[in-house]
Protein backbone atom coordinates (compact mmCIF):
# COMPACT_ATOMS: atom_id res chain seq x y z
CA UNK A 1 0.00 0.00 0.00
CA UNK A 2 1.32 3.44 -0.87
CA UNK A 3 0.20 6.72 0.63
CA UNK A 4 0.66 10.00 -1.21
CA UNK A 5 1.03 12.66 1.49
CA UNK A 6 1.86 15.41 -0.98
CA UNK A 7 -1.78 16.50 -0.85
CA UNK A 8 -0.86 18.38 2.31
CA UNK A 9 -3.30 16.74 4.69
CA UNK A 10 -2.87 14.27 7.54
CA UNK A 11 -4.27 10.88 6.52
CA UNK A 12 -5.42 10.25 10.09
CA UNK A 13 -7.40 13.38 10.94
CA UNK A 14 -7.46 15.32 7.64
CA UNK A 15 -5.79 18.37 9.23
CA UNK A 16 -3.37 20.26 7.08
CA UNK A 17 0.27 19.23 7.04
CA UNK A 18 2.93 21.88 6.58
CA UNK A 19 6.01 21.51 4.40
CA UNK A 20 9.06 22.51 6.41
CA UNK A 21 12.77 22.57 5.63
CA UNK A 22 15.25 21.11 8.10
CA UNK A 23 17.88 23.60 9.29
CA UNK A 24 19.61 21.59 12.08
CA UNK A 25 19.24 18.08 13.49
CA UNK A 26 19.75 16.86 17.06
CA UNK A 27 20.04 13.12 16.37
CA UNK A 28 20.44 12.24 20.05
CA UNK A 29 17.05 13.79 20.92
CA UNK A 30 15.31 12.94 17.62
CA UNK A 31 14.49 16.58 16.93
CA UNK A 32 15.09 19.00 14.12
CA UNK A 33 14.92 22.77 13.91
CA UNK A 34 12.76 23.45 10.85
CA UNK A 35 11.45 26.50 9.01
CA UNK A 36 8.26 26.87 6.95
CA UNK A 37 7.68 28.95 3.81
CA UNK A 38 6.82 32.06 5.86
CA UNK A 39 10.07 31.78 7.86
CA UNK A 40 8.46 30.54 11.08
CA UNK A 41 10.73 28.17 13.00
CA UNK A 42 9.59 25.06 14.87
CA UNK A 43 11.15 22.14 16.67
CA UNK A 44 9.94 18.94 15.01
CA UNK A 45 10.10 15.31 16.13
CA UNK A 46 11.75 13.33 13.32
CA UNK A 47 11.85 9.76 14.67
CA UNK A 48 9.28 8.51 12.13
CA UNK A 49 11.30 9.70 9.13
CA UNK A 50 14.89 9.45 10.40
CA UNK A 51 17.51 9.86 9.25
CA UNK A 52 17.11 13.45 8.11
CA UNK A 53 19.68 16.11 7.43
CA UNK A 54 19.81 19.86 6.88
CA UNK A 55 18.08 20.77 3.63
CA UNK A 56 15.53 17.95 3.69
CA UNK A 57 11.86 18.86 3.27
CA UNK A 58 9.35 17.31 5.68
CA UNK A 59 5.56 17.19 5.84
CA UNK A 60 4.83 18.16 9.46
CA UNK A 61 1.64 17.83 11.47
CA UNK A 62 1.31 18.73 15.17
CA UNK A 63 5.09 19.01 15.58
CA UNK A 64 5.78 15.56 14.14
CA UNK A 65 7.36 14.86 10.76
CA UNK A 66 5.11 12.38 8.96
CA UNK A 67 6.89 12.13 5.62
CA UNK A 68 10.27 13.15 4.23
CA UNK A 69 9.73 14.59 0.76
CA UNK A 70 13.06 13.62 -0.74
Amino acid sequence: MTLDCRGGHCVTCADEGVEMTVRRVDEHRGLALCVDASGARSTVEVALVAPVEAGDTLLVHAGVALVALR
